[in-house]
């Protein structure tokens, strides 16, 4: 009777079924490389004042997971740094914030990298007087300036109420226009003529961004005497 010789071919090949492939290796064969960590978020949008703000950092590079965390530096009173990378929370404080991150990945010893960033938190809209109301015999007359720091253009109210002291209000101003985006101190004048009383006058203004569904808005109050009436 004949030995039958053992078919190799055939059991290397079930072994990699049964295995798979990529553990059947040479000794001392190399493992590929693993890419290092780079950031891939460069800037930072800037965040508005009592307004939600979200972003999410982006790296690329090392072992899934990463973990992200503020190092150095400090973020906008309100907005926090997760784990994952995403910036959120409601900004309560304006300024210039500058933080560093360090981004560590999941490799076994992990690999690092740092990244320093600067977010910058304005306010929207500014409504600041040019012109305090003042009494000109019967008739105040005032104006106020107004700024859009965003990057939108605003749809923009202006309505001035002058509240005498039993409640009865006139209405003393009144604009609705397109304000440009990045607009700064654009002045609006208002006047009338009020009949002889104390009053406080109420300025407010609304101002809209259809595209992003945001409202922002403004107001001043001050009171006026008119000794004299019509």
């Amino acid at each position: 009777m004949r030995n039958r010789r053992p078919n190799v071919a055939a059991a290397i090949s079930l072994l990699v079924v049964l295995f798979g492939a990529g553990s059947i290796s040479s000794p001392g064969q190399p493992q590929a490389a693993v890419a290092q960590i780079a950031v891939k978020t460069t800037t930072l949008p800037k965040a508005y004042l009592h307004q939600p703000y979200h972003v999410e950092m982006q790296a690329e590079g090392g072992i899934t997971p990463r973990k992200w965390q503020v190092i150095n530096g400090s973020l906008p009173p309100g907005v926090v740094l997760g784990v994952d990378g995403v910036l959120n929370g409601v900004p309560t404080q304006t300024g210039v914030f500058s933080f560093s991150v360090k981004i560590t990945d999941s490799d076994i010893p992990p690999h690092q990298i740092t990244k320093d960033f600067t977010l910058l938190v304005v306010t929207p809209l500014i409504v600041r007087w040019s012109q305090v109301p003042k009494i000109s015999g019967h008739r105040v007359d005032g104006s106020i300036k107004v700024s859009d720091q965003t990057g939108d253009d605003f749809d923009l109210t202006m309505i001035v109420l002058a509240v005498n002291e039993n409640g009865r209000a006139t209405a003393i101003g009144y604009q609705h226009f397109p304000l440009k985006k990045n607009t700064l101190d654009f002045e609006i004048p208002f006047g009338e003529n009020l009949p002889q009383g104390s009053y406080n006058v109420n300025v407010d203004v609304v101002a809209e961004v259809a595209a992003t569904n945001n409202i922002f808005r403004g107001r001043l109050v001050t009171n006026i005497k008119v000794l004299q009436g019509p």
